[in-house]
């Protein structure tokens, strides 16, 4: 990154710096002097832009909702519109996972952030849901994108399916089956998330026949 003088600093250039930083080092190297020292600036010129370490990873939230497309939202197709969504938020967090404990647990204020519920929730209502289960549905995409992209399931079985079958031979047959799969084995994820997805928004939006008595 190029080295700005104190008078070019922005929130939005400080927060990248810190993000290129976590991605590079993780969580442990985030801090404020390390930051100023790669921006080629003083520790004090910062705080002009941002107010602490918190706010600072305020700013690197907003940077990250910046660059989830909030469109697929507004498909008047619904489901397919809010499948395609998870699957482009799944796709920001999967190129920045040292984010995801940051993130999870923080309080909702960004505008864009705001946005992007406001515009899912109202996906999710057109498409059939009710307000309370439009509520469910989004704490779910939100438990299943940022899940999956934290934690990969293919990537613990790190043994040829052949070598489980032994003991474990449901899971060697379901290995094997996934990589002869077209897309192999490490795609497994994803086509374990488009399910998840899948089955909810299914469940969701289908109406249910009451039964006879």
């Amino acid at each position: 990154m190029a080295r700005p003088s104190q008078n070019l600093l922005s929130r939005a250039l400080i927060a990248r710096a810190a993000l290129e930083l976590l991605d590079e080092q993780g969580v442990e190297a985030l801090k404020m002097r390390t930051i100023a020292d790669r921006l080629g600036v003083r520790g004090a010129s910062l705080y002009h832009h941002v107010a602490s370490k918190e706010d600072l990873l305020d700013a690197v939230a907003e940077l990250i909702n910046d660059e989830i497309d909030l469109g697929p939202l507004t498909d008047p197709g619904g489901i397919a519109g809010i499948a395609e969504y998870a699957h482009g938020y799944r796709g920001v967090y999967l190129r920045y996972p040292h984010m995801i404990p940051l993130v999870a647990r923080r309080r909702v204020v960004s505008d864009k952030a705001l946005r992007g519920y406001d515009a899912l929730l109202d996906a999710l209502t057109r498409a059939g849901c009710s307000p309370s289960e439009a509520a469910e549905a989004a704490a779910a995409i939100d438990n299943l994108v940022l899940g999956s992209a934290l934690e990969t399931f293919t990537a613990g079985f790190n043994l040829p399916p052949a070598d489980y079958a032994p003991r474990y031979p449901a899971l060697a047959a379901s290995l094997r089956a996934s990589a002869a799969h077209p897309d192999g084995l490490p795609a497994l994820d994803t086509r374990g998330f488009t399910l998840g997805i899948h089955l909810m928004l299914r469940a969701l939006t289908t109406p249910t026949t009451p039964t006879t008595p």
